[in-house]
């Protein structure tokens, strides 16, 4: 998709600070991080959002979570805990229309959210 952003940090043409990337995903640092880790996976192919998602999807999305699973562990928060989250719509905040999973962790994190 020619005018999404997260699909010019997946080909260079914006820089970000990755943190993870692999054959599937790329994650990097969020520029307004909410958290001492926040993070941002995405699928290297442009998926707009969660309701575009097809049963052929299934791996690629348990993939995104294994990478945060990875990403948490390797900072020090697997046992300490952390939040992962897909906002869908703009309801409930997706603001970038390329399907990310946030991974926070290095804080409380309260709830309800938001």
């Amino acid at each position: 998709m020619v005018d999404c952003i997260f699909c010019k940090i997946r080909d260079g043409a914006i820089g970000a600070d990755v943190i993870h990337t692999d054959a599937e995903a790329l994650a990097f640092r969020d520029l307004n991080p909410q958290a001492p880790l926040h993070a941002l996976i995405i699928p290297r192919r442009h998926i707009a959002s969660l309701n575009d998602l097809t049963t052929e999807d299934n791996a690629l999305v348990g993939h995104l979570f294994q990478v945060a699973q990875s990403l948490a562990r390797s900072a020090g928060y697997a046992e300490s805990g952390y939040r992962t989250v897909f906002n869908t719509g703009p309801h409930a905040g997706q603001s970038v229309h390329h399907i990310h999973l946030h991974v926070l962790a290095g804080r409380h994190l309260g709830w309800p959210p938001g």
